[in-house]
């Protein structure tokens, strides 16, 4: 997260170009700048918890100045829910200035998520959910530069922690930056927000920042970045135990393309088969702006092999598989989508988020829709206005496809007053990608909530 200049060393990737971006389910997550991912898995849906690059100025100059974690949502890998922000500092943690690079865990009902301030320490955060709001329950770091074992270290970065609950329930938060001889583990009490005994000194070829942990068929895999020397690639050290004894074993992953700057991961295991969240920077250079603070999110399979390695990830624009389709007769919050253009989320007032910044043109796509062998007749949507003779197109396969009905939106007072509105539906069935295209005047059209299809 140091890094200020960009490291050519993936030229091959920018030489492809940007077409091939340009349908794609990679990025995910496209309307927003996010960064930095740390994952939880809970209920049979993975948690994104990410850096908010959103706050950060579109130069190249201003670095990273990153207040907020912003969490996304999936079961079936292909729609995310953008759930906004769900910590920010000050707010939320007086004493810290900054929140960078977080990861989540749940332990006995409540969920903790640890956040760097900056590189000068390390916060803890606890909520009732997994969307907050989390607060800090200590007033304090949960560990500093005077937490015993954490010095001596040079020039220490004192961020990006992980937290990891082994077979046995002892916890470990592993965090650290800057050099081989950085990398730090610690033990955390049953109520994960104190210590247990001082850091343990760990060591890590090229060892540069991201600390993450995970465990599989016994072995322990610590991943992280690598420095630039080594093309800050993601890789691995293995070992029989949680805080020693580990031996290097290769590459997680390579610089991922179109990024050509530091590299960070999330590793989690959903319905049997392990995963790889991660930051490239292809939306911002889509759009012509500066790339360095404006990261965006993508996520990659990958697979240990029988001698206890892992086979190195290869990365797709879309090569994740959906693990289930949607329901569209359940509903469904406007702010899940796999792709869109030109729209924008923020905070409803009824709750949740909704879609904003709507204008004529604008659409969500939304993958793999199922929509049965009876189909739906109707759809309906929350929406809200102040410009007449808007509209929610309901297309088939593109922005372009198949037209299956046409929503008409009235103006309702203003851009938070919901008022729900409906249409008629040509016969649809089966599994579809859909497309909610929104046309209308000039300027921004209505704001969106969610939406629903009925067989009736």
């Amino acid at each position: 997260m140091k890094i200020k200049n960009h490291i050519s060393i993936l030229l091959f990737f920018v030489l492809i170009g940007f077409s091939q971006y340009s349908k794609a389910d990679y990025p995910i997550v496209s309307h927003r700048h996010l960064a930095d991912p740390g994952s939880m898995v809970y209920n049979g849906r993975v948690y994104l918890y990410c850096s908010n690059d959103d706050e950060n100025p579109g130069d190249d100059q201003s670095g990273y100045q990153m207040k907020s974690i912003v969490c996304v949502s999936s079961s079936d890998l292909k729609n995310w829910t953008d759930h906004g922000i769900v910590f920010e500092v000050p707010s939320g943690a007086s004493w810290a200035g900054k929140s960078w690079a977080p990861s989540a865990i749940e332990r006995d009902g409540k969920f903790f998520l640890y956040f760097g301030n900056g590189g000068n320490g390390i916060g803890v955060a606890t909520a009732n959910n997994p969307l907050g709001p989390f607060i800090d329950p200590l007033g304090k770091p949960l560990v500093e530069n005077s937490t015993p074992g954490v010095q001596p270290a040079k020039n220490m970065w004192l961020f990006d922690p992980m937290t990891f609950i082994d077979d046995d329930g002892q916890a470990y938060m592993y965090f650290g930056g800057n050099g081989d001889n950085n990398v730090r583990v610690i033990k955390l009490n049953r109520d994960m927000i104190s210590v247990d005994g001082p850091a343990i000194h760990l060591n890590a070829k090229n060892f540069f920042e991201a600390s993450w942990m995970h465990k599989h068929n016994g072995t322990y895999y610590f991943s992280y970045s690598a420095n630039p020397r080594a093309q800050m690639r993601i890789d691995y050290m293995t070992s029989t135990k949680p805080t020693s004894g580990f031996t290097y074993g290769g590459a997680v992953s390579k610089q991922p393309p179109l990024n050509d700057n530091n590299n960070h991961q999330a590793i989690f295991k959903l319905n049997g088969e392990y995963y790889q969240a991660y930051h490239n920077r292809v939306v911002a250079r889509q759009a012509n702006i500066p790339p360095v603070y404006k990261r965006n999110l993508c996520i990659d399979q990958f697979k240990h092999n029988a001698s206890g390695g892992i086979d190195t990830m290869v990365n797709t624009v879309d090569g994740v598989v959906q693990l289930a389709y949607l329901s569209p007769f359940d509903r469904v919050e406007a702010e899940t989508m796999n792709a869109q253009s030109g729209i924008y989320t923020e905070t409803c007032k009824v709750g949740g988020m909704n879609v904003c910044n709507i204008e004529n043109g604008d659409w969500i796509k939304i993958r793999g829709v199922d929509f049965g062998k009876k189909g739906a007749k109707k759809f309906s949507a929350s929406v809200a206005g102040i410009v007449a003779n808007g509209q929610i197109e309901l297309r088939l396969g593109d922005p372009s496809g198949t037209l299956i009905g046409t929503c008409k939106v009235d103006p309702t007072g203003d851009l938070q007053t919901w008022e729900t509105v409906t249409c008629k539906v040509e016969k649809v069935a089966g599994v579809q990608d859909l497309y909610l295209k929104f046309t209308g005047g000039e300027g921004k059209l209505f704001n969106f909530d969610w939406w629903q299809f009925s067989a009736k």
